[in-house]
């Protein structure tokens, strides 16, 4: 049976194109940024990160759609985007006036936490280039009528950077829709991001009007009772024991109201320290719920992209097979990977990928 009826890829230039803001990531290593004496960089964007692990992990084609302030920060972005081999013919570049008054370019920095002490993020993101973007920036009618795309990706974390994001999202989801290719959306919700322009509430009111265009709706516990109001007994964003049946009435309501949706998926995720975590992940699609192997007290280095890894292996999933087991277990196999390497980004390779599938372990290859 087939679950979505995704373009074939000799008709298309693209198989994935992701719509979303990318920035500089500062890390100091193991150390606390406030006293930090030099930062590791990298690039990263909850968007972006999903093309990049598809172009670099899975050989797909992918490009970004995205914005920078035109300077050497700017080309640095630019340089690692290029060096994730993911095309860069849609970056709008927008003249730099000296001081960022006008646009510049987003940052952040970075600690991943260990044992008890969580990860933190730090944003340094407002007026950036990308959160002033506005319909009509994309000649959508060229990249998907013309070029052709299998797949877009886009989700809350651009959609929450201004009033004019939304729109943007609204407009590219409509024209991916129009021909026929194949719409995912990652909720991702962010406190940060909503908490000075109408919090939860707009949250809802923004993304709900999204999710009426949207074939595949991914996100966590928290991001489905924030961004689209459905709450469940038993949910708790500090959840410390995974409640697979909970998870569950959360996507048949949403599944419900949302009729639209053709697959919809989550990470099923316990913390139990900064460094050791329950992973999982559950999908639904054409009636049916699909879980992934669970790997209980998975060691973590790095949390932060693992989400958008996820994502990544799930949409290749669909790609490859159109089979929700193996995609859901592609991608919780592709996002446990990733947490194991420093950076936004996955340095898995689909080797490992497969492997992990079909149950390899940590033993020393020679």
């Amino acid at each position: 049976m087939s679950i979505l009826n995704i373009k074939p890829a000799g008709s298309c230039k693209y198989d994935l194109i992701a719509l979303g803001e990318v920035m500089l990531r500062f890390d100091p290593n193991e150390g606390r940024v406030r006293t930090a004496r030099e930062f590791k960089v990298w690039e990263g964007g909850g968007e972006y990160n999903v093309a990049r692990g598809l172009r670099r992990c899975f050989g797909l084609r992918t490009a970004v759609c995205t914005a920078f302030a035109d300077n050497d920060v700017g080309r640095l972005v630019e340089d690692f985007i290029l060096q994730g081999g993911v095309d860069t013919s849609f970056i709008k570049w927008v003249p730099f006036d000296g001081v960022g008054r006008a646009a510049r370019n987003g940052i952040y920095f970075i600690e991943r936490g260990f044992g008890v002490r969580g990860a933190v993020a730090t944003f340094d993101r407002g007026h950036t280039a990308v959160s002033q973007l506005k319909p009509g920036d994309f000649d959508w009618e060229d990249i998907f009528g013309k070029q052709g795309v299998r797949w877009l990706h886009t989700g809350g974390i651009f959609a929450a950077l201004s009033d004019t994001t939304p729109q943007v999202v609204v407009e590219a989801v409509q024209a991916a829709k129009k021909h026929g290719t194949i719409v995912s959306y990652d909720l991702n919700y962010r406190p940060s991001l909503w908490k000075a322009i109408g919090g939860k509430e707009r949250a809802q009111r923004i993304n709900r009007e999204i999710a009426k265009h949207v074939d595949v709706m991914i996100g966590n516990e928290e991001d489905f009772t924030a961004c689209l109001g459905f709450e469940v007994e038993g949910v708790d964003e500090h959840i410390s024991k995974i409640d697979v049946s909970a998870f569950q009435q959360m996507i048949e309501k949403a599944v419900k109201e949302f009729p639209n949706f053709r697959v919809t998926a989550t990470t099923l995720r316990a913390v139990k320290s900064a460094t050791r975590n329950d992973w999982g992940a559950i999908c639904w699609a054409a009636g049916k719920f699909y879980q992934a192997t669970p790997r209980p007290d998975l060691e973590i280095l790095d949390r932060v992209g693992g989400g958008d890894s996820f994502a990544s292996g799930l949409i290749y999933g669909f790609m490859a097979f159109n089979d929700p087991q193996k995609a859901v277990e592609y991608g919780a196999a592709h996002g446990a990977l990733a947490m194991t390497t420093p950076g936004d980004t996955s340095m898995a390779s689909l080797k490992e990928v497969e492997a992990l599938v079909k149950g390899g372990s940590a033993r020393a290859q020679r």
